[in-house]
């Protein structure tokens, strides 16, 4: 999937993936794309309810071992 920024959070315990996520979201475009990669499992839970909570579009979700993997589109 394409995207034009990319934030990784591995490592990093709540709330710091979403801080970022807020953070490099507030600099996009609409429509740009940003993937996260992330290790804390609440991430899971977080982002996608950041995403509708701020009408964000969360493209793709995925788990690839210990690793989170998030496609989120700026509304």
């Amino acid at each position: 999937m394409k995207y034009q920024h990319q934030i990784d959070a591995q490592g990093l315990l709540c709330p710091e993936p979403v801080m970022m996520l807020h953070s490099t979201v507030a600099d996009m475009q609409a429509g740009e794309v940003v993937k996260v990669l992330a290790s804390d499992p609440s991430t899971q839970r977080d982002i996608p309810q950041f995403c509708r909570f701020l009408g964000h579009r969360l493209l793709q979700q995925v788990e690839e071992g210990d690793v989170y993997l998030y496609w989120i589109e700026k509304a």
